[in-house]
């Protein structure tokens, strides 16, 4: 029903940034909350950001938060995500997700999502 695209994925150094961009197409209409979840090899979905419909509200994971942003464009079609002060720990593959239509609150677990874009690698070196 809905497309979603990452980019902005690639190798940096711990202490380094990265931007993330995720572009929703298709059937766009409705309201949809959407969130950012990493995945690193054997280990399972973690929730790492979530931004509700209107921008307003937002919800960091506690490993993220002070470090990471993530944003909505004008349009509501696109999410972003500036991570800072990049660690090792960090590095995994970064998936874009959308809720259902009308779905408007954040949501933190990988089974509030409907929609997902096919993730982005972020290596992070020590």
């Amino acid at each position: 029903q809905v497309q979603l695209v990452e980019s902005g994925g690639g190798l940096v150094q711990a202490g380094g940034s990265l931007r993330l961009s995720c572009v929703a197409s298709g059937r766009t209409f409705g309201r949809y909350a959407m969130g950012w979840f990493r995945q690193a090899p054997g280990k399972e979905r973690e929730f790492v950001v979530g931004i509700n419909w209107s921008g307003g509200d937002t919800d960091y994971a506690d490993s993220v938060k002070g470090r990471f942003t993530i944003s909505r464009d004008d349009a509501k079609n696109t999410v972003n995500l500036q991570m800072n002060s990049l660690k090792s720990e960090d590095t995994a593959v970064y998936y874009c997700a959308a809720r259902n239509p009308g779905r408007t609150a954040v949501g933190v677990r990988v089974s509030e999502y409907e929609f997902w874009g096919q993730g982005t690698q972020v290596t992070v070196s020590s």
